[in-house]
């Protein structure tokens, strides 16, 4: 199984902005931790990060036949973007959407997601740890298959 998982604006300074809501770990360590997690299911993961909302489409619209599922944290696009929205949408390939704080306890901006909604689901407020569950419910989605 082979997973893409994608960050979004900002997500490149983790451990460098605002430790007490994103915690300390760079994006760097925590795509350590999913490779030796991904080994350890037997699973494949690649990573895309980027600050910029047509990059990120683009990259989607290029997976759309190489992956066996997408994990993504839009960043703040997650609140505002359609037209990430919509790149999702056309997926035939379940994403699940991620998030490192608890978005629902967050401001009142940061608590809609316009993109879960055609997530298979959102896994959110577990700091670095949500990227492992969503590996873990995609080694489980297999395992039943």
């Amino acid at each position: 199984m082979k997973i893409l998982i994608i960050n979004g604006p900002n997500l490149n300074f983790l451990g460098r902005r605002k430790e007490e809501i994103y915690g300390q770990m760079s994006l760097e360590e925590i795509n350590q931790r999913l490779v030796e997690k991904a080994k350890a299911l037997d699973m494949q993961v690649e990573f895309f990060q980027s600050n910029s909302e047509g990059e990120i489409i683009d990259r989607i619209q290029q997976a759309a036949d190489v992956y066996d599922g997408l994990i993504i944290n839009p960043g703040a696009l997650t609140h505002y973007s359609y037209a990430l929205r919509d790149a999702l949408e056309s997926l035939s390939v379940p994403v699940i959407e991620v998030h490192l704080s608890n978005i629902f306890a967050r401001e009142d901006f940061r608590q809609k997601s316009v993109t879960a909604p055609v997530c298979a689901g959102v896994i959110t407020g577990f700091g670095w740890r949500s990227y492992l569950a969503a590996l873990e419910v995609f080694h489980q989605w297999v395992s039943q298959l």
